[in-house]
C-alpha cells in the first residue's frame, strides 16, 4: 500500500521518538511535530488502517514491521541529506529543515550517488 508524504513524516517522527524516549503517544508527535491534536488523531487512524502503526489499549504507539521500514528508510534519508548540505556549507537548521522536504522525494539513485560522494 502506497503511503504519502504526511505518513512518511509521522512514521518518522515516531522512530526519532521512540528512540529519544521509549514509549510513544499521540500527545509526543503533537510536541514534537507542532500539529494539532486532530490533525495528529487523524493521522495516527489512517496510519493504523494502513497497518504501519499499532496503538495499545493505553495509548502508546509502535511501528508494525512495514512501519518500521519506512520509517528507517525516510530517518535515513534525512540523516544522509542534513550531513550532505552541511557538507556544501548550508547551516544545520536550514539543511535539516531542506532534508526534510527532499527527503520524500529524491530517487533512490540520486540518494545512493550522494552517499557515495559522502563515503558512506
Amino acid at each position: 500500500m502506497s503511503i504519502h508524504e504526511s505518513g512518511e513524516m509521522y512514521l518518522e517522527s515516531i522512530l526519532v521518538l521512540r528512540e529519544k524516549q521509549g514509549n510513544v503517544r499521540s500527545i509526543d508527535i503533537v510536541n514534537h511535530t507542532g500539529y494539532s491534536k486532530p490533525s495528529i488523531s487523524r493521522a495516527v487512524n489512517l496510519l493504523k488502517k494502513s497497518g504501519h502503526i499499532t496503538v495499545d489499549a493505553s495509548g502508546a504507539i509502535s511501528l508494525t514491521p512495514s512501519g518500521e521500514v519506512i520509517a528507517k528508510k525516510i530517518y535515513e534519508r534525512h540523516r544522509v541529506l542534513t550531513s550532505f548540505l552541511c557538507s556544501i556549507g548550508v547551516c544545520e537548521q536550514t539543511a535539516s529543515a531542506d532534508a526534510c522536504k527532499i527527503e520524500h522525494v529524491i530517487s533512490d539513485e540520486t540518494l545512493e550517488c550522494i552517499k557515495k560522494t559522502m563515503g558512506n
